[in-house]
Protein backbone atom coordinates (compact mmCIF):
# COMPACT_ATOMS: atom_id res chain seq x y z
CA UNK A 1 0.00 0.00 0.00
CA UNK A 2 1.19 3.41 -0.84
CA UNK A 3 2.21 5.53 2.14
CA UNK A 4 0.73 9.24 2.35
CA UNK A 5 1.71 11.29 5.15
CA UNK A 6 -0.99 11.98 7.91
CA UNK A 7 -2.26 14.83 9.13
CA UNK A 8 -0.91 15.78 12.16
CA UNK A 9 -1.91 17.20 15.15
CA UNK A 10 -2.66 21.26 15.52
CA UNK A 11 -4.20 23.32 18.30
CA UNK A 12 -6.68 25.61 16.56
CA UNK A 13 -6.58 28.67 15.18
CA UNK A 14 -5.82 26.66 11.76
CA UNK A 15 -6.11 26.25 8.34
CA UNK A 16 -6.56 23.53 5.75
CA UNK A 17 -7.26 23.16 1.90
CA UNK A 18 -8.18 20.66 -0.90
CA UNK A 19 -8.42 20.30 -4.40
CA UNK A 20 -10.93 19.99 -6.83
CA UNK A 21 -11.06 16.87 -9.26
CA UNK A 22 -12.39 16.11 -12.64
CA UNK A 23 -13.55 12.78 -13.56
CA UNK A 24 -12.52 11.65 -17.04
CA UNK A 25 -14.03 8.34 -16.77
CA UNK A 26 -17.06 6.68 -15.12
CA UNK A 27 -18.95 9.19 -13.67
CA UNK A 28 -22.30 7.69 -12.32
CA UNK A 29 -21.65 3.84 -13.26
CA UNK A 30 -19.09 3.99 -10.50
CA UNK A 31 -21.94 4.69 -8.03
CA UNK A 32 -22.81 1.28 -9.32
CA UNK A 33 -19.67 -0.31 -8.98
CA UNK A 34 -18.09 0.29 -12.41
CA UNK A 35 -14.73 1.43 -12.36
CA UNK A 36 -14.12 5.60 -12.53
CA UNK A 37 -10.71 7.71 -13.34
CA UNK A 38 -10.72 11.10 -11.56
CA UNK A 39 -7.82 13.46 -11.10
CA UNK A 40 -7.60 16.70 -8.17
CA UNK A 41 -7.33 19.75 -10.30
CA UNK A 42 -5.30 22.77 -9.23
CA UNK A 43 -8.23 24.84 -7.79
CA UNK A 44 -9.00 25.23 -4.62
CA UNK A 45 -10.80 25.53 -0.83
CA UNK A 46 -9.45 26.91 1.97
CA UNK A 47 -10.81 27.14 5.10
CA UNK A 48 -9.90 28.92 8.55
CA UNK A 49 -11.03 27.35 12.03
CA UNK A 50 -11.08 29.06 15.02
CA UNK A 51 -12.58 28.75 18.49
CA UNK A 52 -15.33 31.28 19.09
CA UNK A 53 -18.52 32.06 21.33
CA UNK A 54 -20.77 30.64 18.61
CA UNK A 55 -20.47 28.28 15.47
CA UNK A 56 -20.39 29.89 12.38
CA UNK A 57 -19.91 29.53 8.64
CA UNK A 58 -18.92 32.37 6.71
CA UNK A 59 -20.74 34.79 9.42
CA UNK A 60 -23.67 32.79 9.01
CA UNK A 61 -24.81 32.22 12.71
CA UNK A 62 -27.76 29.41 10.92
CA UNK A 63 -25.03 27.71 9.45
CA UNK A 64 -25.55 24.48 11.01
CA UNK A 65 -28.94 24.38 9.71
CA UNK A 66 -28.51 25.63 5.99
CA UNK A 67 -25.44 23.83 5.09
CA UNK A 68 -25.72 20.55 4.82
CA UNK A 69 -22.40 19.53 4.39
CA UNK A 70 -21.07 22.09 7.21
CA UNK A 71 -23.74 20.23 9.24
CA UNK A 72 -22.78 16.68 9.00
CA UNK A 73 -19.02 17.45 9.55
CA UNK A 74 -19.58 19.16 12.84
CA UNK A 75 -21.96 16.06 14.01
CA UNK A 76 -19.63 13.27 12.69
CA UNK A 77 -16.26 14.98 13.73
CA UNK A 78 -17.17 17.93 16.51
CA UNK A 79 -19.50 16.67 18.16
CA UNK A 80 -19.05 17.97 21.96
CA UNK A 81 -16.47 20.02 20.89
CA UNK A 82 -16.37 23.72 21.96
CA UNK A 83 -17.76 26.34 19.09
CA UNK A 84 -16.04 27.23 16.11
CA UNK A 85 -15.59 30.19 13.46
CA UNK A 86 -15.01 28.85 10.25
CA UNK A 87 -13.77 31.11 7.10
CA UNK A 88 -14.01 29.00 3.70
CA UNK A 89 -12.60 30.82 0.81
CA UNK A 90 -13.00 28.75 -2.55
CA UNK A 91 -11.90 29.00 -6.61
CA UNK A 92 -13.71 26.38 -7.20
CA UNK A 93 -17.17 27.17 -8.94
CA UNK A 94 -20.52 25.74 -6.86
CA UNK A 95 -22.18 22.54 -8.28
CA UNK A 96 -20.02 22.62 -11.36
CA UNK A 97 -19.13 19.18 -11.03
CA UNK A 98 -15.64 20.22 -10.24
CA UNK A 99 -15.62 18.32 -6.32
CA UNK A 100 -16.42 22.00 -4.35
CA UNK A 101 -18.05 20.26 -1.82
CA UNK A 102 -15.76 17.39 -1.67
CA UNK A 103 -12.89 19.88 -1.24
CA UNK A 104 -15.13 21.59 1.33
CA UNK A 105 -15.84 18.60 3.09
CA UNK A 106 -12.24 17.41 3.18
CA UNK A 107 -10.69 20.52 4.23
CA UNK A 108 -13.18 20.44 7.05
CA UNK A 109 -11.97 16.94 7.76
CA UNK A 110 -8.74 17.66 7.61
CA UNK A 111 -8.78 20.50 10.09
CA UNK A 112 -11.38 18.87 12.55
CA UNK A 113 -9.09 15.90 12.52
CA UNK A 114 -5.64 18.10 13.53
CA UNK A 115 -7.50 19.60 15.99
CA UNK A 116 -9.13 16.31 17.55
CA UNK A 117 -5.40 14.25 17.32
CA UNK A 118 -4.25 14.11 13.91
CA UNK A 119 -5.89 11.40 11.17
CA UNK A 120 -3.88 9.27 8.82
CA UNK A 121 -4.82 9.40 5.43
CA UNK A 122 -7.39 5.90 4.99
CA UNK A 123 -9.54 7.43 7.70
CA UNK A 124 -9.36 10.91 6.21
CA UNK A 125 -10.57 9.63 2.92
CA UNK A 126 -13.67 7.47 5.07
CA UNK A 127 -14.25 10.66 6.89
CA UNK A 128 -14.60 13.16 3.68
CA UNK A 129 -16.81 10.52 1.99
CA UNK A 130 -18.59 10.16 5.22
CA UNK A 131 -19.33 13.83 5.09
CA UNK A 132 -20.18 14.54 1.40
CA UNK A 133 -22.72 11.11 1.31
CA UNK A 134 -24.19 12.53 4.48
CA UNK A 135 -25.30 16.04 3.05
CA UNK A 136 -26.17 14.01 -0.48
CA UNK A 137 -27.38 11.28 0.33
CA UNK A 138 -25.98 9.44 -2.54
CA UNK A 139 -22.62 9.12 -4.35
CA UNK A 140 -19.62 7.11 -4.39
CA UNK A 141 -16.00 7.78 -2.66
CA UNK A 142 -14.48 8.77 -6.11
CA UNK A 143 -14.45 13.14 -5.13
CA UNK A 144 -13.53 12.77 -2.20
CA UNK A 145 -10.75 10.07 -2.44
CA UNK A 146 -9.43 12.46 -5.32
CA UNK A 147 -8.98 15.31 -2.85
CA UNK A 148 -7.84 13.57 -0.40
CA UNK A 149 -5.24 11.83 -2.18
CA UNK A 150 -4.18 14.21 -5.02
CA UNK A 151 -2.76 13.36 -8.41
CA UNK A 152 -4.83 10.11 -10.89
CA UNK A 153 -6.50 7.77 -9.36
CA UNK A 154 -8.71 5.01 -10.24
CA UNK A 155 -11.81 3.68 -8.49
CA UNK A 156 -12.30 0.32 -8.45
CA UNK A 157 -10.14 -0.37 -11.12
CA UNK A 158 -6.29 -0.33 -12.55
CA UNK A 159 -2.90 -2.05 -11.25
CA UNK A 160 -1.57 0.74 -9.36
CA UNK A 161 -0.74 0.92 -5.51
CA UNK A 162 -3.89 0.72 -3.53
CA UNK A 163 -3.88 3.82 -1.28
CA UNK A 164 -7.17 2.68 0.87
CA UNK A 165 -10.60 1.34 0.73
CA UNK A 166 -13.85 3.37 1.15
CA UNK A 167 -16.76 1.76 2.57
CA UNK A 168 -20.79 2.17 2.52
CA UNK A 169 -23.16 0.01 3.94
CA UNK A 170 -22.22 -2.99 2.03
CA UNK A 171 -20.16 -1.46 -0.74
CA UNK A 172 -16.68 -1.10 -1.04
CA UNK A 173 -14.42 1.59 -3.16
CA UNK A 174 -10.41 0.28 -3.73
CA UNK A 175 -8.84 3.26 -4.85
CA UNK A 176 -5.58 2.86 -6.72
CA UNK A 177 -2.58 5.28 -8.14
CA UNK A 178 -2.44 5.91 -11.76
CA UNK A 179 0.46 7.47 -13.43
CA UNK A 180 -0.10 11.37 -14.35
CA UNK A 181 0.82 11.61 -18.32
CA UNK A 182 1.62 15.30 -17.81
CA UNK A 183 -1.15 16.43 -20.07
CA UNK A 184 -2.24 20.12 -19.64
CA UNK A 185 -6.72 19.71 -19.72
CA UNK A 186 -9.07 22.67 -19.83
CA UNK A 187 -11.98 22.58 -17.70
CA UNK A 188 -15.37 25.00 -18.38
CA UNK A 189 -18.44 25.92 -16.18
CA UNK A 190 -21.87 26.43 -18.56
CA UNK A 191 -23.03 27.83 -15.35
CA UNK A 192 -26.25 25.87 -14.95
CA UNK A 193 -25.68 24.19 -11.64
CA UNK A 194 -26.30 21.01 -10.77
CA UNK A 195 -27.97 18.96 -8.19
CA UNK A 196 -25.93 15.84 -7.84
CA UNK A 197 -27.82 13.40 -5.77
CA UNK A 198 -30.68 14.36 -8.58
CA UNK A 199 -28.50 13.09 -10.73
CA UNK A 200 -27.34 10.16 -9.65
CA UNK A 201 -30.93 9.17 -8.38
CA UNK A 202 -32.09 10.00 -12.11
CA UNK A 203 -29.20 7.56 -13.37
CA UNK A 204 -30.18 4.84 -10.94
CA UNK A 205 -33.38 4.65 -12.48
CA UNK A 206 -32.11 4.49 -16.33
CA UNK A 207 -29.88 1.99 -15.47
CA UNK A 208 -32.81 -0.34 -14.44
CA UNK A 209 -34.79 -0.50 -17.51
CA UNK A 210 -34.03 -3.40 -19.42
CA UNK A 211 -31.05 -2.43 -21.34
CA UNK A 212 -29.47 -0.73 -18.19
CA UNK A 213 -27.09 -3.96 -17.46
CA UNK A 214 -25.63 -3.76 -21.16
CA UNK A 215 -24.99 0.14 -20.94
CA UNK A 216 -23.41 -0.28 -17.61
CA UNK A 217 -21.21 -2.81 -18.94
CA UNK A 218 -20.33 -0.40 -21.65
CA UNK A 219 -19.51 2.23 -19.32
CA UNK A 220 -16.82 -0.44 -17.50
CA UNK A 221 -14.96 -1.15 -20.70
CA UNK A 222 -14.49 2.26 -21.23
CA UNK A 223 -13.26 3.10 -17.61
CA UNK A 224 -11.01 0.02 -18.14
CA UNK A 225 -9.60 0.78 -20.83
CA UNK A 226 -9.52 4.60 -20.29
CA UNK A 227 -7.93 3.82 -16.88
CA UNK A 228 -4.82 1.73 -18.84
CA UNK A 229 -4.52 4.56 -21.54
CA UNK A 230 -3.70 7.49 -18.94
CA UNK A 231 -1.44 5.21 -17.20
CA UNK A 232 0.42 4.44 -20.14
CA UNK A 233 0.11 7.68 -22.00
CA UNK A 234 -1.65 7.16 -24.79
CA UNK A 235 -3.05 9.91 -25.89
CA UNK A 236 -5.14 8.84 -29.08
CA UNK A 237 -6.87 6.39 -27.41
CA UNK A 238 -7.77 8.06 -24.40
CA UNK A 239 -9.33 10.80 -26.97
CA UNK A 240 -11.49 8.05 -28.11
CA UNK A 241 -12.68 6.78 -25.14
CA UNK A 242 -13.72 10.31 -23.61
CA UNK A 243 -15.76 10.82 -26.88
CA UNK A 244 -17.15 7.36 -26.50
CA UNK A 245 -17.27 7.89 -22.66
CA UNK A 246 -19.71 11.25 -24.07
CA UNK A 247 -21.99 9.30 -26.26
CA UNK A 248 -22.68 6.79 -23.06
CA UNK A 249 -23.63 10.00 -20.66
CA UNK A 250 -25.59 11.36 -23.26
CA UNK A 251 -27.56 7.79 -23.38
CA UNK A 252 -28.22 7.91 -19.60
CA UNK A 253 -30.08 11.40 -19.79
CA UNK A 254 -27.28 13.81 -18.02
CA UNK A 255 -25.94 15.63 -21.03
CA UNK A 256 -27.52 19.30 -21.67
CA UNK A 257 -27.98 21.81 -24.51
CA UNK A 258 -25.20 24.34 -22.60
CA UNK A 259 -23.24 21.32 -22.29
CA UNK A 260 -23.24 20.18 -26.08
CA UNK A 261 -22.77 23.75 -27.13
CA UNK A 262 -19.34 23.84 -25.40
CA UNK A 263 -18.35 20.38 -26.56
CA UNK A 264 -19.34 21.75 -30.10
CA UNK A 265 -17.34 25.21 -29.36
CA UNK A 266 -14.07 23.08 -28.02
CA UNK A 267 -14.25 20.44 -31.18
CA UNK A 268 -12.06 22.83 -33.41
CA UNK A 269 -9.18 23.41 -30.73
CA UNK A 270 -9.54 19.81 -28.66
CA UNK A 271 -8.65 15.86 -29.30
CA UNK A 272 -11.77 15.02 -26.97
CA UNK A 273 -14.12 16.51 -24.66
CA UNK A 274 -17.20 15.30 -22.42
CA UNK A 275 -19.44 16.48 -19.71
CA UNK A 276 -17.48 15.73 -15.93
CA UNK A 277 -19.42 15.09 -12.66
CA UNK A 278 -23.28 14.44 -12.47
CA UNK A 279 -24.04 16.47 -15.73
CA UNK A 280 -27.45 17.98 -16.64
CA UNK A 281 -25.30 21.12 -16.29
CA UNK A 282 -21.82 21.67 -14.36
CA UNK A 283 -18.93 21.47 -16.43
CA UNK A 284 -17.29 20.16 -19.19
CA UNK A 285 -13.43 18.65 -19.54
CA UNK A 286 -11.06 18.87 -22.92
CA UNK A 287 -8.22 17.48 -23.79
CA UNK A 288 -6.73 20.13 -25.80
CA UNK A 289 -5.22 19.63 -29.10
CA UNK A 290 -1.01 20.49 -28.25
CA UNK A 291 -0.60 24.53 -28.67
CA UNK A 292 -4.46 25.16 -28.93
CA UNK A 293 -4.90 25.76 -25.50
CA UNK A 294 -5.38 29.35 -25.17
CA UNK A 295 -7.69 28.64 -28.65
CA UNK A 296 -9.67 26.49 -26.45
CA UNK A 297 -10.20 28.72 -23.88
CA UNK A 298 -11.36 31.44 -25.97
CA UNK A 299 -13.58 28.98 -27.96
CA UNK A 300 -15.02 28.00 -24.70
CA UNK A 301 -15.88 31.85 -23.45
CA UNK A 302 -16.99 32.73 -26.60
CA UNK A 303 -19.88 30.19 -26.33
CA UNK A 304 -20.84 31.48 -22.33
CA UNK A 305 -18.85 28.75 -20.28
CA UNK A 306 -15.92 29.61 -17.77
CA UNK A 307 -12.76 28.07 -19.04
CA UNK A 308 -9.73 27.11 -16.50
CA UNK A 309 -6.58 25.72 -17.84
CA UNK A 310 -5.91 22.71 -15.03
CA UNK A 311 -3.10 20.68 -14.45
CA UNK A 312 -3.14 17.86 -11.85
CA UNK A 313 -3.07 18.59 -8.10
CA UNK A 314 -0.07 16.51 -7.03
CA UNK A 315 -1.24 17.28 -3.02
CA UNK A 316 -4.05 16.43 -1.72
CA UNK A 317 -6.02 17.94 1.13
CA UNK A 318 -3.60 19.21 3.85
CA UNK A 319 -3.16 21.57 6.76
CA UNK A 320 -1.52 25.21 5.54
CA UNK A 321 1.36 25.52 7.61
CA UNK A 322 1.91 29.32 8.66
Amino acid sequence: MEELPPVPARGLPLSSRAPGKCIVFGEHAVVHGAPELVFAIDLYTQVFVRTDARTRLNADEEATARNAYFRTALEGLWAGGPSIDVRAISRIPRAAGLGSSAAFSAAMAVALGAATGGIDRPTLAQRSFEIERGAQGVGSAGDTSAVVGGGFLAINGGSGPLLWTVRADDRVWEVRRVADPGWVWVVAHSGIPRATGDAVRAVGRRLSAPDGPELLEEFRRVAVEGIRAVGAGERARVAELIERNQELLREVGVSHPRLEALLEAARPAAEAAKLTGAGAGGSIVALPTPGKEAELVRRLARAGGLPFVVRPSTEGAALVEP
